[in-house]
């Protein structure tokens, strides 16, 4: 081989290296668009957070009143025990409950609901949160 080949082949695989050792989108703003932002997390579990807050509150309304604290004794449950529970719950069953709770409270408030079944629905509902802390 002559020095004029050898030079040429290794100036080709010189260039050939520095291109594979250096990529060519290198720079931030070239990122894919799947990467998440630690901002976009911490705005995620912050409105998660929030929304679990909004559901305790909801679920505590509604086992707070009177109505339910007097029920909730007639029928041998310890409203600490139900109201202390409540934080222990996953999202999915504190989703579900509060749901429960907010409906009922609409329903009765719009006379749509007796007496009787908002004692009913009050007793499933102190059950409910005591079985799910059972289970856990």
């Amino acid at each position: 081989m002559t020095c004029r080949i050898k030079l040429t082949l290794g100036l080709f695989v010189a260039v050939f290296c520095s291109f594979s050792l250096f990529p060519q989108n290198a720079s931030a703003q070239d990122q894919p668009d799947h990467v998440v932002t630690s901002a976009d997390l911490q705005t995620d579990v912050s409105q998660a957070a929030k929304v679990r807050q909004q559901q305790i509150a909801a679920i505590d309304k509604f086992l707070s009143s009177d109505r339910a604290k007097q029920t909730l004794k007639t029928a041998n449950i310890d409203y600490s025990v139900v109201h202390n529970g409540v934080a222990s719950l996953s999202d999915d069953e504190l989703a579900r409950l509060s749901a429960r709770a907010d409906k009922a409270q609409k329903d009765f408030a719009a006379g749509s609901l007796t007496n009787e079944q908002i004692t009913y629905i009050i007793i499933a509902l102190a059950t409910a949160v005591i079985i799910l802390i059972i289970v856990h």
